[in-house]
């Protein structure tokens, strides 16, 4: 059975929820970023960067050799894209030295596909961390250039930051995820109601 896109996510309280977040770029958002968000940091060695590529949408997962310096590129890289998308998110101009960081990064050859002996797809010549960090790069050009750029959102909760691209129909998602935030949301106002009925 195939596995629906998206990431299985953790909250404060321990159980897991699935976040689609819509895009490649937007997958590698979670695993830490700027600031405050450098508590939740997870990519600390090579092995973790080949871990998030194998929970990623990439398929099938490609075998990378990642170097140390081309994690410390992952977060430069994850950085960057979480101001540039949540700036997008908010309508407000990203700053040019993030977009020159991701610029930079799609400007490296990326992965390239190819056809299996089994005739499904494969991964061709080397896979490493700078070539998965192009793709991943090139990513978040194609979606902050796109039609969906302005669907580029974060999640309504006031104390959940996920980014993620609303590429739903119509177009009125409002929470990283249903199970999560967006259930809290009903809990707090059917809380609310019953209070006032009471």
């Amino acid at each position: 059975m195939e596995q629906s896109p998206g990431l299985v996510l953790r909250s404060h309280s321990g159980s897991t929820y699935r976040f689609d977040p819509g895009a490649l770029c937007l997958e590698l958002l979670p695993t830490g970023g700027p600031g405050e968000f450098r508590r939740y940091e997870v990519l600390h060695a090579p092995g973790d960067l080949t871990d998030w590529a194998g929970r990623s949408r990439l398929t099938p997962t490609p075998v990378l050799q990642v170097s140390d310096a081309e994690v410390t590129d992952a977060r430069r890289l994850r950085d960057a894209l979480f101001r540039v998308a949540t700036a997008r998110a908010h309508e407000e101009a990203a700053d040019p030295a993030d977009i020159a960081t991701v610029n930079a990064a799609a400007a490296n050859a990326p992965l390239v596909p190819a056809v299996g002996p089994d005739g499904g797809r494969a991964w061709a010549g080397p896979a490493d961390g700078t070539r998965l960090l192009a793709t991943v790069a090139r990513d978040a050009v194609d979606l902050l250039t796109g039609p969906f750029a302005h669907r580029i959102r974060t999640c309504s909760a006031g104390d959940c930051a996920l980014v993620y691209v609303d590429t739903s129909r119509p177009g009125r998602r409002r929470w990283c995820s249903m199970e999560h935030c967006g259930n809290r949301h009903k809990v707090r106002t059917l809380r609310a109601r019953r209070s006032e009925e009471s």
